[in-house]
């Protein structure tokens, strides 16, 4: 039977593998009997674990069903049941369609203050609701933090959280956490307690405004573990208003930080505060005009619009034609009556009868002559004017230099969110490597906006841009960010090297 077919405890239908960590492994499922998604999570054992092992596993199960079960919180995953499945167990949860703060941190690098403010201040809610039930989580960080498509952020997978006066599991001499959102004193070995929760939710935030957590990030666990115990970090540069909470919640002393509580008030009043991202200018003429260079793009079908525009000023263009012509008759009319008066008066002069019906032609009839034609509207003419010469259709040059950095960063945003693969395609490998390493995490991030605008791009130096962008949610919300990102060549197209 394929992994993804499993009926877990006779009831929950596995369906999607959602991802895995170091606790375990997680599922999308359908449960059978209430007919509602959920998710699935099954705690990591050895292939052949003992009896002891089992005993252990089942244990942390319970134990952590029975520590989330505690929270009933709208900004905390709920647990809904703990199952065995041949004899290993599996956490029933909440199901939330989402990406983690973590992926949408990769994928944008950044988010403006008050989106983080916003997205603080339910977190710290939600720990506000576990430190009352007292409940430690001890594992807050961006990976723990889902993003919902309507701006709902939620706390998830309490599996190394400790409840006061429970027994702990885990395993003796293991670190419970991620050093790089540790606070100083648990990185020092200390106990994990509720102002450590603090410290780490503050860290968490810091990673969101600055793209990077406090301490930086280094592959060896060990000396990143060094650097937080020393306590020594930078302020923010980019957290705005948002600094002065950011800094009281990452304060050296555990005691000198706020209560989760305190935290979660300053954050909402933050965010209540801090004005919306502005929308941008519309797009000028120029900016949407500007011709996408061969090799950058395949070309595409013309919009509706466009079309139409051609045919009105093709119906302009024979309007004009049509009345020139008919102004050219007009003249030949009027010319051709002209020469018969003149060879009347020449007739009459040289002593011929005029006719009966005519009356004698004066003095200033035969001395008029036609004024000389000013315009071409009034030139007597034999002929109508030649038509215009077609437009040319000589390709313009190449784009280069500034003018090609701009264009390709137009290129890029002008295919998000609709054509993903074209836009990933777009970026250098340094670029996925620091910022979006798998295209499933970048598509996370895109699959939550119905929308982007790009206002004032502007080329700085020989391969610099900054740039103005607006995301327009599916749930309806906007987001604008200033960025700035150098370009390189790669595979013959110029492409998203870096972002400051």
């Amino acid at each position: 039977m394929p992994e993804e077919s499993r009926l877990i405890a006779g009831r929950y239908r596995l369906d999607v593998l959602l991802g895995s960590g170091a606790m375990g492994i997680v599922w999308r499922a359908e449960d059978q009997w209430l007919h509602r998604p959920v998710a699935v999570k099954e705690l990591h054992l050895q292939t052949t674990p003992d009896l002891a092992q089992l005993t252990d596993a089942n244990t942390r199960a319970m134990r952590e069903g029975r520590i989330a079960a505690r929270l009933l919180h709208h900004n905390a995953i709920a647990v809904f049941d703990v199952v065995e499945d041949d004899g290993r167990p599996c956490l029933i949860l909440e199901y939330l369609p989402s990406s983690s703060l973590a992926d949408v941190i990769t994928a944008r690098g950044t988010l403006p203050p008050v989106e983080v403010a916003k997205i603080g201040a339910q977190i710290a809610s939600a720990l506000a609701a576990a430190h009352a039930a007292e409940i430690v989580h001890r594992d807050v960080k961006p990976a723990n933090v889902l993003i919902a498509e309507d701006g709902t952020a939620k706390i998830t997978d309490f599996g190394i959280s400790r409840a006061a006066g429970d027994v702990t599991v885990t395993a003796t001499g293991i670190t419970a956490g991620t050093p790089g959102f540790l606070s100083p004193d648990v990185a020092r070995g200390g106990d994990a307690d509720f102002r450590s929760d603090v410290f780490s939710l503050g860290a968490t935030l810091f990673n969101a405004v600055e793209g990077g957590p406090p301490f930086g990030t280094d592959d060896n666990a060990i000396a990143l573990l060094h650097r937080v115990a020393r306590g020594t970090f930078d302020e923010p540069k980019k957290a705005g208003a948002l600094t002065p909470a950011l800094m009281h919640m990452l304060q050296l002393a555990p005691e000198d930080r706020p209560t989760m509580a305190e935290a979660a008030e300053i954050l909402a009043e933050l965010a209540a505060k801090l004005p919306p991202a502005p929308l941008p200018e519309p797009p000028s003429p120029a900016v949407a005009t500007t011709p996408v260079p061969a090799a950058a793009v395949p070309p595409t079908p013309p919009a509706a619009e466009p079309v139409k525009d051609s045919r009105k000023r093709l119906v302009v263009l024979l309007s004009v034609v049509i009345g020139l012509v008919v102004i050219a008759g007009v003249a030949l009319v009027l010319a051709a009556s002209h020469t018969n008066s003149n060879t009347n008066s020449n007739t009459n002069a040289a002593g011929s009868s005029p006719s009966p019906s005519a009356p004698a032609a004066s003095s200033e009839a035969q001395s008029f002559t036609p004024p000389p034609a000013t315009t071409p509207a009034t030139t007597p003419s034999a002929t109508p004017p030649a038509p215009s010469s077609p437009p040319s259709t000589a390709p313009a040059a190449p784009l280069t230099g500034p003018a090609a950095n701009e264009a390709a960063v137009r290129d890029y945003y002008a295919m998000v969110p609709g054509n993903l693969a074209g836009a990933y395609a777009r970026l250098t490998d340094r670029f996925k490597q620091a910022r979006s390493k798998t295209f499933a995490s970048y598509s996370s991030f895109w699959n939550q906006m119905s929308e982007v605008k790009v206002t004032d791009v502007t080329a700085h130096g020989d391969n610099a841009v900054s740039v103005t962008i607006t995301y327009v949610r599916k749930s309806g919300g906007t987001t604008t960010e200033h960025q700035t990102y150098t370009l390189a060549e790669q595979g013959g197209q110029l492409g998203i090297d870096s972002q400051a």
